[in-house]
């Protein structure tokens, strides 16, 4: 070991190491190595020098997973500079990107091109590879995941080794939409797109049996319907969520739910307080402040509304003190294997602690419920699940454990949190 010029403790891969935090400070991590590799060649080289000393591997997206997810005290990764778009193809309306490319990155390139992301979720500053294979994922009834957007990548072996996946492998392909990065570290992806449209956003509040009375309607009227439900006044301000009172039906303040809506228009662009249209990407991104850690839930399409009818309640009279809004959004099934959405169709309901308070309680407490009806956790997102809940609850798990097993057999791509869902 020796000290690099700038202060930072260099080891004998001549990598810099030190501590590691997600965003929001509530994972971390003390790294033997780490390293940000400038080409798919230097990744491969660093993976599989790391590998030949017994060192474990984790590629850190952009730290926004509030699980376990992207530690290790092996080899910690980051592509951040990685970044960039590889090849568009306009006649398929596909894109091939790196992988550490962020999705605002990646969105200005699109709209220069004339093209559009199929959907996306309300942050943009994550890397393509982590977002998406995390199980990330936007609101439309009949929109899925994001990662079902993925038609092609290339997964890093830990010898250094690249396997081409695309749609000539389909076991490959359906196991690593959503992979958490146990099958190798993904160095690009390749993406399937659609031609550059407009959304026409509309923001109003609802008491909440008012938007429970309205709830089927606007799924299935919409291609864009969630909202926040919100218990108290100052529930709202822990998002940054736009004051809408003024389109209030009632005049309440607290239990309400802050309603959206967005449809594709042909409209020209325009900005108003509370409705607006814009290109796509321009409309998806809401502003947070990452203050709060999230757990969030997909829910059987059918339990929706009792899920968050429970939880609501759950909060109301037993635990007051849980200010932060409710968020609710649809999306529909795929066949990804380890998405939290394979074959059903769902509603998630995600619900957040402050950070400094033991929330652990009310936490467990929503899980509990929200298990009662069958769901599955974003995997970026604090669950509390085990390898026996995720055989019992994922029907192809035990599919993806053995091709897991296959393409890693010394589990180099696993951590301890890893580990005990998927070895």
């Amino acid at each position: 070991m020796h000290t690099s010029s700038h202060g930072m403790t260099v080891n004998d891969f001549g990598l810099e190491n030190a501590d590691w935090r997600n965003w929001v400070g509530n994972q971390s991590c003390v790294r033997a190595a780490s390293a940000a590799p400038q080409s798919e060649d230097e990744l491969c080289s660093l993976i599989a020098d790391a590998t030949g000393k017994g060192l474990n591997v984790r590629v850190a997206g952009s730290g926004h997973s509030f699980t376990p997810v992207a530690l290790t005290n092996g080899l910690h990764l980051t592509l951040a500079n990685m970044k960039g778009v590889k090849h568009i193809d306009h006649d398929k309306r596909r894109i091939t990107a790196s992988a550490g490319t962020t999705i605002n990155d990646l969105v200005k390139v699109l709209k220069a091109e004339g093209l559009s992301m199929i959907n996306q979720g309300d942050i943009d500053s994550q890397a393509l590879a982590g977002a998406f294979t995390t199980g990330t994922h936007g609101t439309g009834a009949k929109l899925p995941v994001l990662a079902d957007a993925i038609v092609g990548m290339k997964l890093v072996q830990p010898d250094g080794s690249i396997i081409t996946v695309d749609e000539s492998t389909p076991d490959l392909l359906l196991a690593g939409r959503v992979s958490l990065g146990v099958l190798g570290a993904i160095s690009e992806v390749t993406l399937q797109l659609q031609g550059s449209y407009r959304l026409r956003e509309k923001i109003w509040r609802e008491d909440f049996e008012s938007a429970m009375e309205m709830h089927d309607e606007l799924a299935e009227k919409h291609r864009h319907f969630s909202f926040f439900w919100c218990p108290y006044e100052e529930s709202r301000h822990c998002y940054c969520l736009p004051d809408t009172a003024a389109t209030s039906t009632t005049g309440r303040t607290t239990d309400v739910c802050e309603m959206k809506i967005m449809d594709i228009t042909d409209e020209e662009p325009f900005d108003t307080p509370f409705e607006k249209v814009a290109y796509s990407a321009d409309i998806y991104p809401i502003e947070y402040v990452a203050n709060f850690h999230e757990l969030e839930y997909a829910v059987p399409r059918e339990h929706g509304k009792e899920a968050v009818r429970a939880v609501r309640k759950l909060m109301l009279e037993q635990f007051p003190e849980a200010i932060y809004p409710i968020e609710y959004r649809f999306t529909s099934g795929d066949e990804a294997w380890m998405s939290p959405f394979h074959r059903q169709d769902s509603v998630t309901v995600s619900v957040s602690g402050e950070p400094g308070k033991d929330y652990w309680d009310y936490l467990r407490a929503v899980d509990k419920i929200l298990r009662g009806y069958g769901s599955r956790p974003h995997w970026g997102k604090m669950h509390f699940l085990t390898g026996a809940d995720v055989t019992s609850i994922y029907p192809r798990a035990n599919d993806f454990r053995e091709l897991r097993r296959k393409l890693d057999p010394q589990g180099f791509y696993l951590n301890d949190h890893l580990a005990q869902l998927f070895r």
